[in-house]
């Protein structure tokens, strides 16, 4: 009989995630971003590049309703689909 004794061991702290808990959509304010976002997922065979913009869509959604931190949508993988206001111009005369 023998017992492990580990006085060295280090306890294991838990720590939460590093963008922390989203809340669960309790009223089903983003059902309809998420439905439209598994019917692209599954008519593309699971090919999520496939559907960055239902993606976006649903992710925004649940930022304007508070049910996770608003990021930016460059932080989230989508820099490319950010509308970027053109740098104005000097008119010639």
């Amino acid at each position: 009989m023998s017992t492990a004794m580990n006085f060295g061991a280090k306890s294991f702290k838990p720590r939460p995630p590093d963008k922390g808990a989203f809340p669960l959509d309790h009223f089903g304010e983003c059902t309809a971003f998420k439905e439209k976002f598994m019917q692209c997922l599954r008519a593309n065979h699971f090919e999520n590049a496939l559907c960055r913009e239902e993606s976006k869509e649903y992710l925004e959604c649940r930022m304007e309703r508070q049910l996770m931190a608003r990021e930016p949508l460059e932080k989230l993988g989508f820099k490319d689909q950010t509308e970027e206001k053109p740098a104005s111009q000097p008119q010639a005369l």
